[in-house]
């Protein structure tokens, strides 16, 4: 899955302490007096909430095989199915924001994280790619808001830590993503898509009523914000740049999510535990590489990291879309897992850097564009040259990220 909007403290990681970060002053304000557990209690809660999302959403991307059998859809009916999941999680995150300010990211948490995995139900339902569509637009609004609410709280749980958390709140998502396709792996054989989610969906309900109950129980200052001036030209110009590798990187991990199972099991041969497999293996390699970005953000520089990710990205894509053989692609998923981990957060943390709260606006839209943009197109695209090699767009798409990030970095762009 991408997150969205949890770049502030990213930022803070990205840059030297007397860095100043974009033209905004925050102010925090804790009443709770032992800062210490609510730290605790809201990290554990929150990390809850990423690894549902993570888990509700892997369990469905490895059964997307499964319903494409049962409904007989070409690649590019289902990539218009798909279209649907996209324009629903967008448009459920512009919406989310504003239910967030009214009513707090906490409890508008709780409501969609007890809603997401019944949600994922519905389209398992489908009995053509018409159904499918209808029922990935419930999915979708689900999962956009819960992904918004919890950012959300993420962003004001960070503001109360001296250190970078961000990275490890993420790598929380990967691992429920890793779980939950190792779970679908598993039952994927005997059990069907629509038995498999509706299992799982009790668990799933009851986790996010017992985190949004730590979370309402020991709230989370909210952070107040003042922002000064709009950024200059130059300024709009570097954060179209890093809006568009975000762009390039939701783009490849969303086409990755969305046909690489496929791909394993109609182009490779694999069963459906195998299939399962090569996501988890990716998911993994993007829980590794978050879990380690601090590391290497303060070794390489910003810039750098985001050179050798798209570069990593570059190779793992090849790999994993053109051979013929599933124990050689599962390694290439290794590489562009580790290639995707901190390529979005790292281009949306110096959009923020350089733009403030309208440089972060303008690679939120860009990044989403991708999101929205990348399982029609490869469908399409698989129509007319196969699977194998629509996958490829995912190759060029990061170059172009690669590029971008190489240049900026010889242009002296480094924080």
């Amino acid at each position: 899955m991408i997150t969205s909007i949890a770049v502030d403290r990213y930022t803070h990681w990205c840059l030297p302490s007397n860095t100043v970060t974009g033209n905004s002053s925050r102010e925090v304000h804790t009443p709770d007096p032992d800062l210490a557990a609510l730290r605790v209690r809201g990290r554990i809660a929150i990390s809850a909430f990423f690894a549902l999302g993570g888990f509700v959403f892997a369990g469905w991307a490895v059964r997307i095989p499964a319903m494409a059998t049962r409904i007989d859809a070409a690649p590019g009916v289902l990539g218009s199915a798909l279209l649907g999941l996209s324009a629903a999680t967008l448009i459920a995150m512009l919406a989310a924001g504003p239910l967030c300010r009214r009513f707090g990211s906490a409890r508008v948490a709780i409501v969609t994280g007890s809603v997401l995995p019944v949600s994922v139900v519905v389209p398992t339902l489908a009995r053509s790619a018409t159904e499918l569509g209808l029922g990935l637009i419930v999915f979708g609004s689900a999962f956009g808001a819960n992904d918004i609410a919890v950012n959300s709280a993420a962003v004001d749980l960070a503001a109360m830590f001296e250190r970078p958390i961000m990275s490890r709140l993420h790598a929380a998502n990967s691992l429920g993503s890793l779980a939950g396709a190792g779970v679908g792996g598993l039952v994927g054989a005997t059990l069907s898509p629509t038995r498999h989610l509706a299992l799982l969906a009790p668990a799933g309900i009851v986790a996010a009523l017992v985190a949004g109950r730590a979370l309402i129980s020991s709230p989370i200052p909210h952070i107040h914000e003042s922002h000064d001036e709009a950024p200059r030209s130059r300024t709009l110009i570097i954060t179209t740049i890093f809006g568009v590798i975000a762009l390039c990187s939701a783009f490849t991990q969303g086409g990755a999510d969305n046909w690489m199972p496929m791909h394993l099991s109609r182009d490779l041969g694999a069963s459906s535990g195998l299939a399962a497999c090569g996501y988890a293996v990716m998911q993994g390699a993007i829980a590794v590489g978050r879990l380690s970005g601090a590391a290497l953000v303060v070794r390489l520089g910003p810039t750098r990291v985001l050179v050798w990710s798209g570069a990593t990205a570059c190779a793992g894509t090849v790999l994993a879309a053109l051979t013929p053989w599933v124990w050689l692609a599962l390694p290439g998923l290794c590489l562009l897992g580790l290639g995707l981990a901190n390529t979005y957060p790292l281009a949306m943390s110096i959009a923020g850097r350089y733009g403030g709260p309208n440089g972060i606006s303008v690679a939120t839209i860009l990044g989403y564009c991708g999101l929205l943009l990348a399982p029609p197109a490869i469908g399409i695209f698989a129509d007319i040259t196969g699977l194998s090699r629509a996958l490829l767009m995912t190759t060029g798409v990061i170059s172009v990220a690669t590029l971008l990030a190489y240049t900026v970095h010889r242009r002296g762009i480094r924080r």
